[in-house]
């Protein structure tokens, strides 16, 4: 499913795919459907500021979003995995993600990646939720 509204994939794969009653979310990071990148800016001589807080909001309210399209929320996440270019920004990640989640939340790998698609982005997260079929309509 190709979520409208929301930043085209950058390849041929969906925004989400259901498979029965589970809700699997591709590879989400901070792009913006304008391609600009949330929690990056570059000041008048060109130096990039990342900021990995704002970057893990964006994620997850774009995860969020792109839920609600198939009838969930955050709420029905049983699985999240998520990709740090720098495990050095696990404790702002982490900071943010408590501000959604708690131990009662989805299970969480965090894993640390070489790069993702674009040098601005520090973190990507793909997620599965449990959303079963008849949901939908009664939302």
């Amino acid at each position: 499913m190709i979520v409208p509204g929301a930043a085209p994939p950058r390849g041929r794969f969906p925004h989400l795919r259901r498979a029965g009653d589970l809700v699997f979310v591709s590879g989400t990071s901070s792009r913006r459907p304008d391609g600009t990148f949330a929690g990056a800016s570059a000041d008048p001589m060109g130096v990039t500021d990342l900021d990995v807080r704002v970057q893990t909001r964006a994620v997850l309210d774009t995860i969020d979003t792109l839920l609600a399209a198939a009838g969930g929320s955050l709420r029905d996440l049983v699985s999240v995995t998520a990709y740090l270019v720098s495990m050095n920004d696990f404790g702002g990640y982490n900071e943010v993600y408590g501000e959604y989640f708690d131990e009662t939340g989805p299970a969480r790998t965090t894993v640390a990646v070489h790069q993702l698609p674009h040098p601005h982005l520090l973190i990507e997260i793909s997620a599965v939720a449990h959303l079963p079929q008849d949901k939908e309509t009664h939302r």
